[in-house]
């Protein structure tokens, strides 16, 4: 067995303003990650800005049960942020997918693990997106690349799909999200022999096989990828 981050959005821990672009966003929210890292605490952002004028802003990071960033209810797990595509290429070596195995990736997005799973290893590749705009988007993509019959895209709550026939499961979630949520269920789900690569959050009751740090991805932020294997 497995072992042991203008107006603003509501979220179910507070509120994100978007007073920054979302690649400011992207910035800001990554950097919530790497200070979670250092002060050992699951950490996402809080911006408060004062406007007329913008006179001062302030960023703040506290333990999350739970975000929501672009969701009204609360059945989404983390906020968008998608994955650089040299650290999706790594996720995918590093859980040894195979052509013709079966890999979920639980947030999918906009699709590209899924895409790149069916384009470059050949494998049945299985994306689980609750937000309907991204799932467009990323069935937009794989009809355009002609990716149908590898490539699929399932609009649904992660927590109640069933992963029993995965080889492979790709997680970019947040810790709650993954320990008191998705382990639970990937613990009685998942067979014998499957693996499972989480990005920066790790799953704090199971001993990874692997731990991997990529010390700049090009854009220059760092991952940490861990390893499980069943």
């Amino acid at each position: 067995m497995l072992k042991s981050g203008a107006e603003c959005h509501e979220t179910v821990t507070g509120r994100i303003f978007e007073s920054h672009s979302q690649p400011d966003f992207h910035r800001l929210f990554h950097r919530s990650v790497e200070k979670s890292r250092e002060v050992g605490l699951p950490a996402c952002p809080l911006e408060v800005t004062i406007s007329l004028g913008m006179l001062r802003r302030a960023f703040f990071f506290f333990p999350v049960l739970l975000v929501a960033q672009h969701s009204k209810t609360d059945q989404q797990l983390a906020p968008y942020y998608p994955t650089p595509e040299a650290i999706v290429m790594k996720m995918l070596q590093m859980g040894g997918l195979k052509a013709g195995e079966k890999v979920y990736d639980l947030g999918s997005g906009d699709g590209r693990i899924v895409i790149m799973a069916a384009q470059r290893f050949h494998a049945d590749a299985f994306g689980v997106e609750l937000d309907k705009d991204l799932c467009k988007l990323s069935t937009a993509k794989i009809v355009k690349l002609g990716l149908e019959k590898n490539a699929h895209i399932i609009n649904g709550d992660l927590l109640t799909q069933n992963y029993s026939s995965a080889d492979l499961v790709t997680v970019y979630l947040l810790p709650d999200s993954i320990n008191n949520k998705v382990q639970p269920l990937l613990d009685s789900q998942l067979k014998p022999g499957a693996r499972v690569v989480a990005h920066d959050f790790e799953f704090r009751n199971w001993k990874p096989e692997k731990v991997e740090t990529i010390a700049d991805d090009g854009e220059g932020r760092s991952h940490t990828l861990y390893l499980y294997k069943k």
